[in-house]
C-alpha cells in the first residue's frame, strides 16, 4: 500500500488555514521559541524537559483524525516521553452526542486516555460507528482491558461531563473556532500546524529547558 504523505499547503487548505499569517502569529526576536505561535494571556501549563500539547479536536471531525493519525503520531516517534498530547474535547460538528467525549474521560481518569482517543478515532472514521450506546461501549472496553462496571459507574457521575464542559470553558475563553487547534503548554497557540514548525518549537522548549539546568 502506498503511503500516504501529508503536505503542508495541502493540510492547511483541507483545514482553511492561509499560509499568510498576520505579523502578530509569528514568534518575535524577543523570545528564545522559535516557530510560528501566538502567545496567549493564560499562565503556562510547562513542565521542565516535558512539553504538553494540548488538542482541541472533535472525534467526529475528519481533520482531527487526520492530524491525530499522522502529525501527533509523527511528533510522538520524535519525542517520546518528552511530549504528552492531551485531548481536549471540543464539539464543533452539529447532531452528534457526547457520548464519545465522555469516554473519553472516563479513560482518562481510569489512565487508558491515550488508548480510548485511538480506539474513539478508528471506530468513528473507519468503522462508521457514530453511536455509542452500552452494548457498543461495552465491546470497546473490553479491548482495553477496562473494568465495565467501573466505567460505567464513572459515566454515571457525571464528572467526565463536567470536565467536558471546562475545556469547552476554556477553548470558547481563548476564543477557539475550528478543529483541531492546537494550544503548546497552555498559553502558545499554534496556528501553523505542519510537522515542520510544531517540531521547531518543540524541541526550542525542550532546548531551553537543558541550557537553563
Amino acid at each position: 500500500m502506498q503511503a500516504v504523505r501529508l503536505t503542508l499547503a495541502g493540510f492547511l487548505f483541507a483545514l482553511g488555514i492561509s499560509l499568510a499569517l498576520p505579523p502578530s502569529l509569528w514568534a518575535t526576536n524577543s523570545t528564545t521559541i522559535q516557530g510560528e505561535y501566538e502567545l496567549l494571556d493564560e499562565p503556562s501549563k510547562h513542565e521542565k524537559g516535558k512539553v504538553i500539547l494540548f488538542e482541541f479536536a472533535d472525534f467526529y471531525c475528519p481533520h482531527c483524525h487526520m492530524f491525530e493519525r499522522i502529525v501527533v503520531t509523527k511528533l510522538k516517534e520524535e519525542f517520546g516521553d518528552q511530549l504528552e498530547a492531551r485531548l481536549i474535547g471540543f464539539p464543533v460538528m452539529p447532531g452528534k452526542l457526547p457520548t464519545a467525549f465522555e469516554m473519553y474521560e472516563q479513560a482518562t481518569i481510569m489512565g487508558k486516555g491515550p488508548e480510548m482517543k485511538q480506539v474513539l478515532f478508528s471506530s468513528i472514521h473507519d468503522k462508521k460507528i457514530e453511536v455509542f450506546d452500552k452494548t457498543i461501549r461495552s465491546l470497546l472496553l473490553k479491548k482495553l482491558e477496562l473494568d465495565v462496571d467501573t466505567f460505567e459507574k464513572g459515566l454515571a457521575s457525571g464528572e467526565p461531563y463536567r470536565i467536558l464542559e471546562k475545556g469547552k470553558a476554556w477553548g470558547e475563553r481563548i476564543k477557539v473556532t475550528h478543529t483541531p487547534t492546537i494550544v503548546i503548554d497552555g498559553n502558545l497557540r499554534v496556528s501553523n500546524l505542519s510537522e515542520d514548525n510544531v517540531k521547531l518549537i518543540i524541541h526550542s522548549i525542550l532546548k531551553n529547558d537543558k541550557e537553563s539546568s
